[in-house]
């Protein structure tokens, strides 16, 4: 099982919304980015975790864990035209954009914030991505060790 960081702004998509859906379960789609396009095809396994992070928002930081429920498949938001994540150029046949479906394990309250996250970058996360300058990437690998020391900060 590997562990990742799903990031969203919680006012397009955030915990609240994932809480409220059936079965706490949705899909991660929208993501038009190669690299992590590339992430959710080929490295992002059924039961795989991950901390759903606030970005773009007054404090940002984990606000819940989430499972892998499906594996990837092909987004469907990048063939209708009626979506703010359509592509052209995208082929039913030869997919370019993929989605994994998650579902929410658990809230985590009060939310592990950036800064609180920053305070161990000298230490136990040190090369945690979603520290480091200019990182802009919506999923990014999670290692187990950085994954139980941020299950022991709550």
């Amino acid at each position: 099982m590997k562990h990742w960081l799903f990031k969203s702004e919680p006012e397009t998509y955030g915990i609240d919304h994932l809480d409220r859906e059936p079965r706490k379960t949705t899909a991660w789609d929208g993501v038009r980015n190669y690299q992590v396009r590339n992430m959710l095809r080929d490295e992002v396994s059924r039961g795989d975790e991950g901390f759903l992070y606030h970005s773009s928002c007054d404090i940002p930081g984990i606000v819940g864990i989430v499972k892998v429920v499906r594996a990837a498949y092909p987004d469907a938001s990048a063939f209708d035209p009626d979506s703010r994540y359509f592509d052209a150029k995208s082929d039913a046949k030869n997919p370019r954009w993929f989605c994994v479906d998650v579902k929410l394990i658990k809230k985590i309250e009060p939310k592990i914030t950036l800064n609180e996250l920053r305070s161990h970058e000298n230490g136990a996360l040190a090369d945690m991505l979603v520290l480091k300058r200019g990182n802009r990437l919506s999923i990014t690998p999670v290692t187990n060790a950085e994954w139980k020391f941020i299950l022991d900060l709550r």
